[in-house]
């Protein structure tokens, strides 16, 4: 089968012959047209949520509470994009006047931020709404101007299709261009995407396996373009002895909600959590981890790969399980709770580091904080730390901080991680293996990715993008001769 952009699938042997044509008629829209895009696809969504919930409900398991309520995050969004474009501060305008006086004479210098072009997304499979067809990465990057192409995740392929549909109907009632965006499933069509010349960007989440599979498929280009990857991540959690102390049930039963969330298939699940001694064999944590069902995971494969994942850890000298059981049937796999002491973490460091995905924890207990400072020195990057101490603990605390800010693009303070708002100030991202970029994947910031910048030296002003020109450029942010200035009103969009 092969079938061209605009018919909104593609496999078999497509090679994208329109996405340059179609990349150009993008960036020749306006900002007010890409908002009323985003817009029309986001009620476009909430018009079929009902039907759409249902056939996600059937491929994952997932439950169409928490379903709909992702449906919800997904159009806001959508919307929420559609307002960053109309503010215009994205674009980073810059003005300098000429100074022909000056020494040496300064030319007239206008720069801003442009679409980078085709972006290749690839769907995760625990968010088969907001990191999927229609998720963040798609909405940032038409926001952004460029025509995206999604390869299907394997694990909810019929409701890839039905949400492709209603994205590419509502593009069409918007006036977005033909092939503005359209949609891929298999591996191979994955791969050949990635090698695409007209591709500019891809934008991944998934294993860490998955990513350096498409690295490998970048690499063969003869021009290197961007990988954006959200990839393996075991989110440390340090609880501080006063905190246990004035609160230990409630971080025991908040630690357990957490791990369990969604079956333990969150990329911001707290994986590996330090503890004071003790903590491991508390009653609230075992009563906790017994109450929760069993879990359906999302796919065969990370049903297959939690058991052998969690016998690894158990294999390891000084591990036991303090909570729940390491065991799978037909009803699904059981959560739980592995315990071993800072000594025995760093000793086998390498393996029980290992992202093992599903309702999984790992408790290091610890004796004095100075052996959890040592301890973290080994945890590779990730998405979120979370820091668990009282107001008045001292500078053993700021260390702490301090240590954790290296580790992670998030830093939460007596909370959970799982659970991420799209919000303008929010960072999801972190160092090598969270991510490869200092950039984000949620919240308004994530359209930087998809932009390049660009600086036009003495140009006249028809010759100027639209949004660079004086009579623009009065109504958004932007900085003049060094100066930020600000717009005249807050709702105007060329």
């Amino acid at each position: 089968m092969s079938e061209s952009p605009r018919d909104g699938t593609i496999g078999g042997e497509a090679r994208f012959p329109d996405l340059a044509d179609v990349a150009r008629a993008v960036q020749a829209s306006s900002r007010a047209e890409r908002a009323l895009w985003l817009r029309s696809v986001a009620d476009s969504i909430d018009a079929e949520r009902d039907a759409l919930v249902a056939i996600a409900d059937r491929e994952t398991h997932l439950g169409s509470a928490r379903l709909s309520g992702e449906v919800a995050r997904t159009t806001g969004q959508l919307r929420l994009f559609a307002e960053v474009i109309e503010e215009g501060s994205y674009l980073e305008a810059i003005v300098d006047t000429p100074a022909p006086d000056a020494t040496p004479p300064r030319p007239g210098i206008r720069r801003f931020l442009r679409p980078l072009g085709p972006v290749a997304v690839f769907s995760a499979s625990n968010f088969p709404f907001a990191f999927s067809v229609a998720g963040g990465d798609t909405a940032s990057a038409l926001a952004a101007g460029c025509p995206v192409v999604v390869k299907a995740h394997s694990g909810h392929p019929e409701l890839s299709r039905a949400t492709a549909r209603v994205v590419r109907e509502a593009l069409a009632e918007a006036g977005a261009p033909d092939g503005v965006f359209s949609l891929v499933e298999g591996r191979e069509a994955g791969r050949r995407l990635a090698r695409e010349p007209a591709v500019k960007a891809v934008a991944f989440t998934g294993s860490l396996d998955g990513g350096r599979g498409l690295l490998a498929a970048i690499a063969e280009r003869p021009d290197p373009i961007p990988f954006f990857g959200e990839l393996g991540s075991v989110n440390p959690v340090v609880v501080t002895p006063a905190a246990v102390q004035a609160r230990g049930e409630l971080i025991a039963d908040g630690l357990v909600d957490s791990f369990t969330l969604g079956g333990g298939q969150f990329c911001t699940k707290p994986g590996v959590v330090f503890v004071p001694a003790g903590f491991a064999a508390t009653e609230a944590l075992r009563l906790a981890v017994e109450r929760r069902p069993a879990f359906t995971l999302l796919t065969e494969r990370i049903a297959d790969a939690f058991l052998p994942g969690a016998e690894r850890l158990l294999a390891v000298d000084g591990v036991r399980v303090v909570a729940g059981e390491v065991s799978g049937a037909a009803e699904g796999v059981r959560a739980v709770a592995l315990q071993t002491t800072v000594a025995a973490f760093v000793s086998h460091s390498a393996v029980l580091l290992e992202e093992c995905f599903g309702p999984l924890t790992l408790l290091v207990e610890y004796d004095s904080l100075d052996e959890v400072e040592a301890a973290l020195a080994l945890v590779d990057g990730s998405l979120t730390a979370t820091l668990h101490a009282e107001a008045d603990e001292g500078a053993e605390v700021g260390r702490l901080v301090d240590l954790l800010s290296e580790r992670a693009g998030r830093v939460l303070f007596d909370g959970w991680p799982t659970g991420v708002a799209v919000t303008w100030g929010q960072h999801h991202g972190g160092p090598w293996p969270a991510t490869n970029s200092q950039h984000t994947s949620v919240g308004a910031t994530a359209i930087r990715r998809f932009l390049r910048p660009i600086a036009y030296q003495n140009a006249p002003e028809a010759a100027l993008p639209v949004d660079l020109r004086d009579d623009v450029l009065r109504h958004i942010p932007h900085r003049l001769d060094g100066r930020l200035e600000f717009p005249e009103d807050q709702n105007h969009a060329e």
